[in-house]
């Protein structure tokens, strides 16, 4: 049996023009308008998922996709520092930061580690390859740089390395333990490919 996952990434929203971490805002007016004219664009999927964030919920129903949020597939937690640009903590919190964009383990800003997200997207991975047929999965961006991390087998060390743009697609293919990946697909309006 082959299992197929695609991770969708959200339309843009203010959080992510302005690389603030995310607080729970929609997406803009033109991320929507990019969503909803890519309506139609995926395979037919047998189930579809969402991270619980609004930005994504919304990027689903704008896709035409009957999404059931899942709380496993919640993005990164980052505590203190949501609703806050990088740009803003590096300022004030300058150790902080280094440490976060290099130790996979660090989590002193009162949230989530990189690992613990690598860990628990791996187990929801490991159960969504016991599934049969295509499970379209609409997600943070931190979400698919842990699918990348846990599907491929690589170091945690290297998530932030990852660029996830929005409104792209990552597929994952798998059976027997092992997936196969495809990345960075952008979404398009039918016809459009």
């Amino acid at each position: 049996m082959t299992s197929r996952v695609t991770l969708v990434s959200p339309a843009m929203s203010p959080s992510l023009r302005q690389a603030r971490f995310y607080d729970g805002d929609s997406v803009d007016d033109l991320g929507a308008a990019c969503a909803r004219a890519a309506a139609g664009s995926l395979p037919s999927p047998a189930r579809v998922v969402t991270s619980p964030g609004a930005r994504c919920r919304e990027t689903a129903a704008a896709l035409d996709l009957d999404a059931v949020p899942v709380p496993e597939l919640t993005g990164l937690d980052v505590g203190r520092w949501r609703g806050r640009t990088l740009q803003e903590v590096g300022a004030t919190e300058p150790e902080a930061v280094s440490h976060w964009l290099t130790d996979p383990g660090w989590a002193e800003h009162g949230g989530e580690s990189v690992r613990d997200v690598c860990e628990r997207i791996g187990r929801w991975l490991d159960a969504a390859q016991d599934t049969d047929g295509r499970t379209v999965a609409v997600v943070e961006p931190e979400v698919i740089r842990a699918a990348v991390v846990e599907a491929l087998g690589l170091p945690a060390s290297v998530f932030w390395r990852l660029d996830v743009p929005p409104l792209t697609v990552t597929e994952l293919s798998g059976r027997a333990g092992r997936w196969n990946l495809r990345l960075g697909r952008p979404l398009a309006a039918p016809g459009e490919d």
